[in-house]
């Protein structure tokens, strides 16, 4: 988590939390944290949204510092991304019990066409308790994917909940795998997030997380998500651009 320096903080974000490739930080993690660091600083939005300009590198100390209602990350002189407050609904994917987003996970097409990120934090093939092992699959009769969230103890903050952090990471990924396909790789990077956490996550719970592609442009794709907890429950919600690269 980010430490105080002044008006700034500076934040490393530990290997622990890699993304798509290594030495590079997941995009859901990075943004939730932006956005934690925003809420202190704003008031009203119906969500935060994080603009990811450049990759994140880990275990490097970068600097977060708030700009009236905008909070930046920076490496040096780089700006690496954006939160800003947003006054937006956001229209989630329909809830999937979790026994279905369970099955689902057969689907996964990390397995059938082997995994572009295996060591992804949120969705890569980590060891049980190390990574959030998301792996949403399609569900039979949708447009959606879902997996069920089993999550780890291993992950929890000193309240004992799971940071908001995890929550946006967990919305992050899913996205991506709507659009993939069987024998094919995620569509490219996260370039942008919008989310609303309505409700707590806590360790050893199960909750569905479902997403759906909505659209493409050119090389960018777009796509919604939410978890769910096991009534049906909205606990947070999100949409997403990604950015396949030149």
């Amino acid at each position: 988590m980010p430490t105080s320096a002044g008006l700034q903080t500076v934040l490393n974000v530990p290997a622990r939390f890699r993304g798509p490739r290594d030495g590079v930080a997941n995009g859901g993690w990075v943004a939730g944290t932006l956005a934690g660091a925003l809420a202190e600083v704003a008031d009203g939005a119906h969500a935060l949204e994080v603009t990811l300009h450049r990759p994140v590198p880990l275990d490097t100390p970068l600097t977060v510092g708030p700009v009236v209602n905008c909070v930046s990350l920076s490496h040096g002189d780089q700006v690496l991304a954006e939160a800003i407050p947003v006054a937006e609904e956001i229209t989630p994917p329909p809830f999937v019990p979790f026994n279905d987003a369970a099955k689902a996970e057969a689907g996964f097409a990390g397995m059938a066409g082997g995994h572009p990120a295996p060591g992804c934090f949120v969705c890569g093939l980590r060891g049980p308790g190390d990574g959030l092992r998301i792996f949403p699959g399609p569900v039979d009769g949708t447009d959606v994917v879902a997996a069920g969230w089993r999550v780890p103890v291993t992950v929890t903050d000193q309240d004992g909940g799971i940071p908001d952090a995890l929550i946006w990471a967990a919305l992050d990924c899913p996205t991506g795998w709507s659009h993939a396909r069987p024998g094919q790789g995620l569509p490219g990077v996260l370039g942008r997030i919008t989310a609303q956490v309505f409700r707590r996550v806590y360790p050893n719970g199960t909750y569905s997380v479902v997403a759906r592609p909505t659209g493409r442009e050119g090389r960018k794709f777009f796509g919604t998500s939410a978890v769910y907890e096991l009534d049906g429950t909205l606990v947070a919600a999100a949409k997403t651009t990604w950015i396949t690269p030149r």
